[in-house]
């Protein structure tokens, strides 16, 4: 189902033209207007789900299927070293379209991109508590 004021479910259904890379029944892959690197490419689903939390298991599964071929494409028509799957899910992660995607970051020796983050270093009683919690164990 598509969401009438979603810019994404508009691309992803061929109302706004984009720079499309691969169309099937479900899905619309388009180059990012704003790319991290070059060949950085969008996979969207055409129906709509704001993210991870409302997206079908099924789609989902597809989803990656999807990013997986055409991430083949991508390392295999633009050389580059290595390549990045982000899917980003609420605001505070980064997430600035509420319609599900997943980018597709070609990446190139000394391009410059910085896509991670600081890793934390808590003890193991920490890391047990958030496991139990996580477990519903008391």
């Amino acid at each position: 189902m598509k969401k009438d004021d979603c810019i994404f479910c508009k691309i992803a259904n061929g109302e706004i033209p984009s720079n499309t890379i691969y169309e099937d029944d479900l899905f619309r892959v388009i180059l990012d207007n704003g790319p991290a690197t070059k060949g950085h490419a969008l996979v969207l689903p055409k129906d709509h789900s704001a993210d991870i939390f409302e997206m079908p298991e099924d789609t989902l599964a597809k989803a990656m299927v999807v990013a997986k071929k055409v991430a083949g494409k991508l390392k295999e028509t633009l050389s580059c070293d290595g390549l990045n799957i982000v899917q980003n899910n609420g605001e505070c992660a980064g997430q600035t379209v509420h319609h599900f995607h997943i980018h597709l970051i070609p990446r190139y020796a000394d391009d410059g991109q910085l896509i991670g983050w600081k890793p934390g270093s808590p003890s193991s009683e920490e890391l047990e508590k958030v496991r139990k919690t996580i477990n519903g164990e008391s």
